[in-house]
């Protein structure tokens, strides 16, 4: 006979030797749950008839749902615009500008980085495209290798975080519960915080380095700088200009409320298109190019959807034998109270991402921990959002989504499966060595930890753009005699002359 509290942490032991087995992780999700189903139906804790509600979420959550349309949109997006040779011209232009101090080639590293991050919202095609123009730049000038493989590694990542980013949305989805939800649109807004002050963040850090080691991050020669003048903003705003009008059609029809995340994905799409159609005589084979990215967004969108449908196989299960209660239960005794809370949940999620993606993550650990989050946190900004409990339970879940947004990003930056490092290691010189790639990534991987704490410390920082609601109010009865010009005549199916007149006034509470 098993404890039924013995068997949320048993389907966590299972899910590790599952994974460890060798499964692909949309599988051992599918496996551990149909496995302890079989274990908990055993024991008595639920029958048959509980299982049916795994084919009905699978369709009516995961098949049906609208949102996660916009999931392979953005991502044939990216692939069009990893190609376009948009990301070519802003990195050769800003290069320009920024060459003549001292790490101007990382400033522009870093702002391009942000550019892409808000038009493609891919990682793969953003550390890749800046790593094959700006690296062999960065070592024929004699940049620190250490410095070059870091810069272009964590601006490829500030992805996760810049809308219209993939993570988001995918947040977006799985943080609801019965006190509030987080949707896309307050995601984006919350995210535009954080990620600014992380570029600002990034950018310190360059400036720092290049006045304490100047040799590090050296200016490009004056001979070498073939663009001045009117010429050379020119060329910079033949590249940001479209990337404004891509952003406005992706993010600003999402926070002007014209368009659904779904269809701004699509708008950004037929953008993209539109981009690669205007420069299709810097592409070889634009054909070519629409069918890869045809390829690509299918194999994402499948990853996706299998996962999705693992982790609702698991999940259901796991509420089956009181999961939820458990996952409660362990967070809601820490010590420390909210604060103890973010701690260990930021320390769980960056130790997890060691081994697992953004989307396990996403997919099996955030929808425990969502209704700890709203319990938790809501009190905190209750004030903030003018006493209205169900604005502070949505505004505590976007808190807590951009937060592990920001902390998610470490994922693709530190080892066995830093992702960003793999990509960057697969396109640079042979003289590039590993080891750099991967000391280069740690004082990046610090910086993005620091944002973690910041934004634990500044709610305000996701807060501060979030709609605001009207302050709750108490009705208070306020008695008035009608004047006596006014009375009404005497009937036996109306008011009494003499009756006072309620209005009913609305006073906000204090």
């Amino acid at each position: 006979m098993i404890p039924l509290e013995w068997m949320p942490p048993l389907m966590f032991g299972g899910l590790i030797i599952f994974m460890l087995i060798g499964f692909p992780v949309a599988f051992s999700l599918m496996a551990a749950g149909l496995f302890f189903s079989l274990i908990a139906m055993s024991e008595g804790f639920f029958g048959m008839a509980f299982l049916q509600a795994i084919p009905q979420r699978i369709f009516g959550s995961v098949l049906a749902n609208d949102l996660l349309l916009a999931i392979p949109f953005f991502t044939f997006m990216g692939a069009i615009l990893e190609r376009c040779g948009l990301a070519e011209e802003m990195l050769d232009s800003m290069g320009q500008l920024f060459g003549r101090v001292r790490g101007g080639l990382g400033y522009s590293v870093i702002i391009v980085g942000f550019i892409l991050g808000a038009i493609t919202g891919t990682v793969a095609a953003q550390v890749i495209a800046m790593a094959m123009i700006s690296l062999p730049v960065m070592m024929r000038y004699g940049y620190n290798m250490r410095y070059a493989t870091g810069v272009l590694a964590a601006s490829g990542t500030i992805t996760q975080l810049v809308p219209p980013s993939l993570v988001l949305i995918v947040l977006a989805d799985q943080l609801k519960t019965q006190s509030g939800s987080a949707d896309v649109g307050s995601m984006y807004l919350g995210a535009w915080g954080p990620s600014l002050l992380q570029i600002g963040l990034f950018a310190l850090y360059t400036f720092f380095l290049a006045r304490i080691r100047p040799d590090y991050l050296p200016p490009i020669p004056q001979s070498d700088l073939t663009l001045k003048g009117w010429a050379l903003w020119k060329k910079c705003l033949l590249g940001i200009i479209p990337s404004a009008v891509l952003i406005f059609l992706v993010l600003g029809t999402i926070m002007t409320g014209i368009a659904t995340p779904t269809e701004s994905g699509a708008m950004g799409a037929m953008g993209a298109l539109f981009l690669a159609w205007i420069r299709r005589a810097n592409i070889p084979n634009l054909r070519g190019l629409i069918q890869e990215a045809y390829q690509n967004t299918m194999r994402i969108t499948a990853m996706v959807v299998f996962i999705l449908i693992g982790s609702t196989c698991f999940s259901v299960v796991f509420q089956g034998v009181d999961g939820g209660f458990w996952v409660e239960n362990l967070f809601s005794s820490l010590p420390g109270g909210w604060i103890g809370f973010l701690i260990v949940v930021n320390l769980f999620v960056f130790f997890l991402a060691f081994f697992l993606d953004f989307f396990e993550i996403a997919f099996i650990v955030v929808p425990m921990l969502a209704p700890v989050a709203v319990k938790l946190l809501s009190p905190v900004l209750l004030d903030s959002m003018n006493g209205n409990p169900q604005a502070a339970a949505s505004a505590a879940l976007v808190w807590f989504g951009v937060m592990l947004c920001v902390n998610m990003q470490t994922s693709f930056m530190h080892p066995p499966f830093g992702f960003a490092l793999f990509y960057l290691r697969g396109v640079a010189p042979k003289e590039v060595k590993s080891s750099d790639i991967y000391w280069g990534a740690l004082p990046w991987v610090g910086l993005q930890l620091i944002m973690v704490v910041v934004v634990m410390a500044f709610p305000v920082l996701v807060t501060a753009l979030l709609d605001k609601p009207a302050a709750v109010v108490q009705s208070q009865d306020f008695n008035f005699t009608s004047e006596e010009g006014n009375k009404p005549e005497t009937s036996s199916n109306k008011m009494d002359e003499d009756a006072p007149v309620h209005f009913q006034l609305d006073k906000p509470i204090k």
